[in-house]
């Protein structure tokens, strides 16, 4: 699973690695310790009004972090993350999945093991580079206007994240954003090579992923600046192994 994770560039460097208009996120900063129902950016894709272009114009826009679709009752789950595996026959996400994808943008994330007593924290990166997690999105009316929420999809973790644990985000590669992001209802057909896209994407990024410990003061999520780099920052072996 993800269930928290970081983001090291801030709005202008998002919209311009991205290629996408951001002016819903100008407040955004970089973020090492990102929990769910935080506001995150995320990146969707809107019909292109001025031009015949299936992809679509990119925009970055905020969204909080644990999925709730119009129909879903208030005190219902918020489920941080979908399963590829199930993401398109799933009643809580499949209609998301056929029209309301995205991108969350993160640098990395972590995860936990566990030794004796203690909960040991690791941080699972790509050098630093930007990872694309495939997502689902959905936008229920609220008072102020429109509230889109979001969830992670994962996929069974392999080389070094399979080392930490049983489930990782899908990332994809740039060259997979346009077609999973492009606005426009699917069929179940088109869903299905979407899905086998993720999962191939998927393995093959999983192979450049890298891990290692961070100071355990990031396991009380109250307790620490969100904004401070040295979350991430690796540490030596604090249980003598």
């Amino acid at each position: 699973m993800c269930g928290r994770y970081g983001l090291s560039l801030g709005a202008a460097d998002l919209a311009r690695v991205y290629r996408a208009i951001g002016e819903d996120i100008d407040g955004w900063t970089p973020r090492y310790s990102i929990a769910p129902s935080t506001m995150v950016p995320v990146l969707r894709a809107r019909p292109d009004q001025d031009a015949d272009s299936p992809a679509g114009v990119r925009v970055l826009e905020p969204a909080k972090w644990g999925f709730k679709p119009s129909w879903a009752k208030e005190k219902g789950p918020r489920p941080i993350n979908a399963r590829l595996e199930t993401v398109a026959t799933n009643g809580m996400f499949r209609n998301a999945m056929k029209s309301q994808r995205c991108i969350t943008p993160m640098t990395g994330y972590y995860e936990w093991t566990e030794q004796g007593s203690k909960k040991v924290p690791h941080w699972i990166h790509a050098d630093g580079r930007l990872l694309n997690a495939a997502s689902v999105a959905a936008a229920t009316r609220t008072d102020d206007g429109w509230l889109v929420t979001v969830a992670i999809v994962t996929t069974t973790s392999t080389d070094s994240a399979g080392e930490v644990h049983d489930r990782m985000p899908v990332f994809l590669g740039e060259d997979s954003l346009d077609e999973w992001l492009a606005p426009g209802k699917l069929d179940k057909t088109s869903v299905q090579g979407l899905v086998s896209l993720a999962a191939d994407d998927a393995a093959r990024i999983a192979g450049g992923l890298g891990t290692y410990r961070v100071d355990p003061r990031v396991n009380n999520v109250r307790r620490i600046d969100p904004s401070d780099p040295d979350l991430i920052a690796p540490v030596e072996d604090l249980f003598g192994t």
